[in-house]
């Protein structure tokens, strides 16, 4: 904080003075200060049953720190005093209202200062007391679209028109194939438009035989409403077909509408006893008044959104325009951080919001009937587990990491000293496999963050593999419960097993790898018949299997194939580089893991490999050789200090060697004052780098995660090689 901007300034609450405090500016906002040069609280909030004040600002309003705030000349029965006791106990702040944000006090602690101490923290106005019940509550916000994400609706014109077209089509098409694939569409559309002709004229429909009359339903009252609505609905719940009418009085808005199938235990998930997991919001480009009705037949009983907050929460759109969360919460009783969004199509949404949606396949069911039921699991049963995931992730964030920090933190902790706040689209794992599968096409990676927030979460190179939690990680399937938000055991065990990368960075890199051999990497989809596992998944090098992944999801099953390729790569390119190291087994030791690397039991392996001199293979000495090479070796070891060998002391030291026929080096490496091995070159940097090669051997053989940021280089080296991996 600026020591140089201190300012003493009075303290209100209301119009009663509590006394005087001081005010250090912060060194990224130098020049603020209070409206009229005073502070004049004119609210508390709300108490916090679990979450102190400063976990919730983070989350909201990241790094918005204003000022510190240290009262002046107090006893302990002051009127300060009263407040900060009073806001330290009850998790709650003392805030002022300054245009459209709000400026919150909180109150903390102190290693050395006796008298009231506060953060100033920003946020905009309204957000802090809505985000402060939702988390207490461990609750998130959900965003559905409507048309070909959860039912697909058509009128009498709707479905003359796509009749119409379709004719047109299977008349100009030659291939018998496609006639008969485009004529059993055709049929369904004409069968259900029949249906919907029946129930415009007579409120009946012939159902299988079997007469169905219309029932009256209720429609809630929305605010500003008159009077009751009734409309005349007829459901066939078998079928997830409805057929309603949005107004009762014309005949003509009569719509015929498929649900798709398991919204119902979609549905059940977020209100399952009586418990809010979700708040839920629906986002369309349909008519105001289509959407509304829309949603009241998937929500009859307003259990999901209740019929005060209708209006506020079916937010509806331009048709061409682009949705935002921003928009959807535009009374701030959200933010973006904390909500995900059910979407069949991703690129409507605007690009700030795209890594906290979750893609479902659009729902087509005259064009592909059976594409439901085809799947082991249902879209929306998927989409319930990826929202069972990204809560469950999301809050074993906030409460194993943030909050620790948070309470951690004192008075005099700077702003870096913050801890960064979960974001859902770090936990978005989407069941879409569409954007890798038989390309080589580079994937859109975002973490949710920008700004100041980035440069906390990822400053320096080794955030790789210090960060201690990977959210996409443990995003993994699990099974809906009624746990507190976190992710069941199984799930966690599995998390632990993944590498200590980014999870989109290891298809990431597999892709560079093919990229730079002029080989194109796929993914390949391979059926599975276990009940446990239900997707299986290969990954091809040129026509070369080199990894394969089992998961519940697709994502999940992917992800895994790519670990495994990363390794049987490294694992290939280690067999090249170094055919003559000798690697000792090390079962039933225990190993002390200090940022991946293995420093106790160093001394067992250097025993052994000291008896026996590690020189370059013949066909290694010829790679290196090659003139184009040697430029490039003293960069490649340096990347791989810089980025594997994070706060370590890698040294490389010369050995004299005995006379031979050709001038040749020989070097030793030492990491943190431990001999690893030795290698021989005719450069100083070929020896340095065959010296390494042994030392990622037994490093690679007992740390995974070691292995798989070695590639990193390594897909490098390959080039430089010109190996077949």
């Amino acid at each position: 904080m600026a020591r140089q901007g201190i300012k003493s300034v009075p303290v209100f609450h209301c119009d009663v003075c509590l006394g005087e405090a001081e005010v250090f500016p912060s060194t990224n906002n130098p020049s603020f200060q209070f409206p009229n040069n005073e502070i004049r609280i004119t609210q508390l909030s709300t108490p916090s049953e679990r979450c102190p004040p400063l976990s919730v600002l983070q989350t909201i309003s990241p790094f918005s720190i204003r000022c510190k705030i240290q009262a002046k000349s107090v006893t302990n029965d002051s009127p300060i005093s009263r407040l900060y006791l009073s806001c330290f106990q009850e998790f709650k702040t003392a805030f002022m209202v300054v245009g459209d944000e709000e400026l919150h006090l909180v109150a903390m602690r102190s290693k050395v200062e006796k008298s009231p101490c506060f953060w100033c923290c920003s946020v905009r106005a309204g957000l802090y007391n809505s985000c402060l019940g939702m988390l207490n509550l461990r609750c998130l916000a959900i965003v559905f679209d409507l048309d070909e994400t959860l039912i697909v609706a058509n009128t009498m014109k709707s479905f003359e028109d796509r009749i119409e077209a379709l004719s047109r089509r299977i008349r100009a098409e030659n291939d018998p194939v496609k006639v008969s694939g485009m004529s059993a569409e055709l049929k369904r559309y004409i069968e259900d438009k029949e249906m919907l002709r029946q129930y415009t004229e007579s409120d009946t429909v012939l159902d299988n035989g079997r007469l169905v009359g219309v029932q009256n339903e209720q429609v809630p009252l929305l605010p500003g409403g008159l009077e009751p609505i009734k409309r005349p609905v007829i459901r066939l719940q078998e079928r997830n077909i409805v057929l309603t009418r949005v107004n009762p009085e014309i005949r003509d808005t009569s719509v015929f509408v498929k649900l798709r199938p398991a919204w119902e235990e979609l549905r059940s998930y977020l209100t399952a006893k009586g418990r809010k997991r979700f708040e839920v919001y629906v986002c369309t480009m349909a008519e105001r008044d289509y959407a509304l009705e829309i949603w009241r037949l998937l929500d009859p009983e307003s259990h999901l959104i209740s019929s005060k907050q209708l209006l506020d929460r079916i937010v509806c759109v331009k048709s061409g325009s682009r949705k935002s969360l921003q928009h959807v919460f535009r009374d701030a009783n959200c933010h973006p951080k904390m909500a995900m969004v059910i979407d069949d199509r991703l690129q409507v949404w605007d690009d700030r919001d795209q890594p906290r949606v979750h893609v479902v396949p659009a729902f087509t069911p005259y064009y592909a009937p059976q594409a439901e039921v085809a799947n082991t699991v249902p879209v929306l049963c998927v989409a319930r587990n990826v929202a069972c995931n990204v809560r469950g992730g999301f809050f074993k964030e906030f409460d194993e990491i943030l909050l620790r920090r948070v309470f951690e933190l004192c008075f005099e902790n700077e702003i870096p000293d913050l801890p960064c706040a979960p974001d859902v689209g770090d936990y978005l794992m989407s069941e879409d496999t569409g954007s890798v599968v038989n390309s080589n096409r580079e994937l859109p990676v975002t973490d949710g963050m920008n700004g100041s927030e980035a440069k906390h979460k990822f400053l320096g190179p080794a955030y790789l593999v210090a960060e201690p939690i990977q959210r996409q990680a443990q995003a993994t399937q699990c099974i809906p419960s009624d746990d507190d938000g976190s992710v069941n055991r199984a799930s966690a065990n599995r998390a632990e097993s993944l590498p200590l990368l980014p999870s989109f960075l290891l298809i990431e890199v597999l892709q560079e790898i093919g990229r730079r051999c002029d080989s194109k990497v796929e993914f390949r989809s391979v059926s599975e018949s276990s009940k446990d596992l239900h997707f299986t998944i290969e990954v091809l090098f040129s026509t070369e299997k080199i990894g394969i992944g089992m998961g519940r999801t697709r994502k999940e099953a992917q992800l895994q194939a790519a670990e495994n390729a990363l390794r049987n790569l490294a694992s290939g390119y280690l067999s090249f580089i170094a055919p003559n190291v000798e690697v000792v087994k090390t079962d039933n030791i225990s190993l002390e893991n200090e940022n991946g690397f293995l420093e106790d039991y160093i001394d067992n392996i250097l025993d052994k490999s000291s008896k026996n001199e590690l020189l370059p293979s013949s066909s290694l000495v010829g790679q290196l050789e090659q003139p184009d090479n040697s430029e490039r070796l003293s960069s490649i070891l340096s990347g791989i200090k810089d980025l594997c060998l994070e706060r370590k002391n890698l040294v490389f030291q010369e050995v004299p060697l005995a006379s031979t026929s050709c001038e040749e080096y020989c070097f030793q490496v030492q990491l943190a004052g431990k001999v690893l091995g030795r290698g021989v070159g005719l450069s100083k940097d070929k020896a340095k780098l065959q010296d390494l090669a042994v030392s990622v051997t037994f490093y690679g053989k007992h740390n995974d995660s070691f292995t798989i940021l070695l590639t990193i280089i390594l897909f490098d080296l390959s080039q430089l090689f010109r190996c077949v991996l």
